[in-house]
């Protein structure tokens, strides 16, 4: 009987640990206390003519904030399409959602969490937008709920999913295996 109290005692500790750990985290997570900043920034290896058809794109009916890349602008490089993309391509992502889908221009852009920013040209972040300090020039204000898709949600959801699922498995497992060690 002190056998199976003990192999109890020891199994709801192995369960319940992991699962308030990972709660912890969550919570933390949902607080905006845990992030990453990350930007969107056109690949290296991109054709210049597809970047440029993006980059117009970006500027003209997909309304990113240009201005920064024009002639005189603190981003302005006309020698280096890369960086002149990336800006008008960061400023887009962080508008639009802060989704893989609002990163992808004819897949032209990633998603980094290397600061792109350089000299006096400076790269507003992810986690800017998510803190309300964002001033471009469709966002304003203290707002913590800007363009959280679906995406956020799912990909939120699958890291919940992994915190439960592994302790979960290796509760059952440890389960299983008292079990047969007490039929012997």
């Amino acid at each position: 009987m002190e056998k199976r109290f003990l192999l109890g005692l020891f199994l709801f500790l192995v369960l319940t640990l992991p699962l308030l750990a990972a709660g912890a985290s969550v919570s933390r997570a949902q607080a905006g206390v845990v992030g990453t900043e990350l930007w969107c920034v056109a690949k290296n290896n991109a054709e210049d003519a597809t970047l440029q058809t993006a980059l117009d794109w970006a500027c003209g009916p997909g309304a990113a904030d240009c201005s920064p890349i024009q002639q005189g602008g603190p981003c302005y490089d006309a020698s280096d399409i890369v960086v002149t993309a990336s800006y008008a391509f960061n400023d887009y992502y962080l508008k639009h959602g802060l989704s893989t889908d609002s990163c992808s221009f004819d897949n032209t852009a990633a998603l980094t969490s290397l600061n792109p920013s350089h000299d006096k040209c400076k790269f507003p972040s992810s986690l800017s937008v998510s803190n309300g300090s964002f001033s471009g020039s469709s966002f304003s204000g203290s707002t913590t709920a800007v363009g959280m898709g679906p995406s956020e949600d799912i990909n939120g959801s699958t890291r919940i999913a992994l915190h439960w699922f592994w302790p979960l498995m290796t509760g059952h497992m440890l389960v299983v295996l008292s079990r047969v060690i007490l039929e012997r």
